[in-house]
């Protein structure tokens, strides 16, 4: 017979391996694009249009996430966004035709925001269970797939594997994942008092003010992930075998700092960490900005995934305690900034290349920043479930 106990380890390994499988399916999707490319006879523009259209259906994914969660829970949400991500991928990884090609992108981008949303829901419900910080730890998870799943379709393309190996390995991932979480997922709800909660407004400044924490993560994010190899080559020359070690050292930043976060937090609280790590990214972008050397930059961009390592978890864990009854529909909300950064860091830098040039729109990232600094004080660490229940309704008898 399971114990309360039991089913709260299975809830967190199993939403640990959610994460994990998003992070593995998105890099092995975004690193299979060239050969997919080549496969479909495209070029650069219709793959730059493919991306936006994954990220525009990704924010209709996370609304559907919130109506699916507000009706039969973030359990229900997330198993469905895994379920589309799995139909999308089955699509993109068969030799289709271009328009169904396109359709497949358009519904795996529906449940990337699909499991965005809900996963970030899970994660809330289950730190909230534990009474601590959990959210850095279900990012790591994400994080260290992401890199296996780029080392993954480096290794099939060394083997002589076609473009469709390693999608097919993410589709029996998700598909795992999924078939556990119908049993395993967190089944409780943010909002098991329903009489309260629809008494409870929704906290639009708090939202707001997380969002924008989430858009300056996710635009610093998207700008080193599509453009610091591209700086690397072109503007400082170095070797293609040194290129990509930009981004390997910001995604390795994002990793170890992420593993570190929830116990630091718990140590020192979450204002400090939000300060010294948003610091330390205004650093490392200035250093990208001042200093054109190929070591410099790799620094940089180091120092610059400190604070993405940081803020994401942190935001959606103190945008859950703005409303514990709510937090589903907050956190589907303030995860539509997600998408928003990333277009902004891609497209906004990338049209500043050539004037000012690369070094210079990498302080876009690091202007952003800067009001995060001013929020600190605003993040709070995860409450236990029950505390945060009852200071809720107690607020809403209070208003009443």
């Amino acid at each position: 017979m399971d114990t309360a106990g039991s089913l709260k380890r299975r809830s967190r390994a199993t939403v640990s391996a959610a994460y994990a499988a998003q992070g593995f399916g998105y890099a092995v999707v975004v690193t299979s694009l060239p050969g997919l490319k080549d496969r479909q006879g495209i070029d650069d523009t219709a793959i730059a249009l493919i991306v936006l259209l994954v990220c525009v259906t990704a924010a209709a994914g996370s609304v559907l996430a919130d109506l699916i969660a507000t009706r039969a829970g973030s359990r229900a949400a997330l198993v469905t966004g895994l379920a589309l991500e799995v139909g999308g991928i089955a699509i993109v990884a068969a030799d289709a035709p271009l328009w169904l090609f396109i359709a497949g992108f358009a519904v795996y981008g529906s449940g990337l925001g699909a499991v965005d949303a809900a996963g970030a829901m899970q994660g809330v419900l289950v730190q909230r269970a534990y009474g601590r910080d959990l959210m850095g730890g279900f990012f790591a998870a994400y994080t260290a797939a992401a890199i296996f799943g780029a080392l993954a379709v480096a290794g099939a393309a060394a083997v002589g594997w076609g473009v469709s190996a390693a999608l097919v390995v993410v589709i029996v991932v998700a598909a795992f994942v999924a078939g556990c979480g119908l049993v395993w997922f967190d089944r409780s709800r943010a909002g098991e008092e329903r009489h309260v909660a629809a008494r409870t407004p929704l906290p639009r400044r708090g939202i707001w003010l997380f969002g924008f924490v989430i858009l300056a993560a996710f635009t610093l994010d998207s700008g080193v992930s599509t453009w610091s190899t591209v700086y690397l080559q072109d503007d400082l020359v170095a070797a293609a075998v040194i290129a990509p070690l930009g981004y390997a050292a910001y995604q390795v930043a994002i990793l170890l700092t992420r593993l570190a976060t929830d116990r630091i937090v718990g140590r020192w609280g979450a204002g400090p960490v939000v300060m010294g790590s948003t610091v330390i990214s205004l650093a490392g972008l200035i250093v990208v900005a001042a200093l054109p050397f190929v070591a410099a930059a790799v620094l940089g961009f180091a120092l610059a995934g400190v604070a993405v390592g940081a803020l994401v978890p942190l935001a959606f864990t103190s945008a859950g305690q703005l409303a514990p009854l709510r937090s589903d529909q907050i956190i589907a909300r303030v995860n539509l900034f997600n998408y928003a950064g990333a277009v902004l860091g891609a497209v906004v830098i990338g049209l500043l290349a050539d004037v000012p040039g690369l070094p210079l729109a990498f302080l876009i990232p690091a202007v952003l920043l800067l009001p995060v600094l001013l929020l600190a004080r605003r993040f709070r660490a995860a409450a236990g479930r029950q505390d945060a229940v009852a200071a809720t309704t107690a607020g809403a008898s209070a208003d009443r």
